[in-house]
């Protein structure tokens, strides 16, 4: 029976390490002075070269080494242990209780279409008026 080794794709956790950082190919690719083509092939490749690696590691905001250790999982283990909330925004933004009944919105929103509609009638009129 074989044993799977563990997968180190290193432009696969370049890249899922831009997009963590909100980052986009082009911008990585500027802060290189590489082109997007090029960021693309360094994201296809199982291996990047020491040297290219600390330049990319700089541009991200990691160490080379925080690039070949990057797990997934361990990312969001961190983040499901060390989220926390202090306020209730959060649980507000969940459960969302209008304080108003929406049917009197709608009732003003119709209200005033209405409202605008005569109005503009009232201006047309005025306008035939003067002719």
């Amino acid at each position: 029976m074989e044993t799977k080794t563990k997968n180190n794709h290193i432009g696969r956790k370049i890249s899922r390490i831009r997009e963590l950082r909100g980052m986009k190919q082009e911008t990585l690719a500027e802060e290189l002075g590489i082109s997007q083509q090029a960021v693309s092939n360094i994201e296809n490749s199982e291996k990047v070269d020491d040297a290219k690696l600390e330049e990319i590691a700089r541009a991200l905001g990691v160490t080379k080494e925080g690039i070949e250790n990057f797990s997934e999982e361990t990312v969001l283990n961190i983040i499901s242990n060390t989220f926390t909330s202090n306020d209730s925004s959060t649980i507000n933004a969940i459960n969302v209780q209008p304080n108003f009944n929406p049917l009197d919105k709608v009732v003003e929103l119709y209200e005033r279409l209405v409202q605008a509609e005569k109005d503009k009638v009232t201006y047309l009129e005025k306008l035939l008026d003067k002719k």
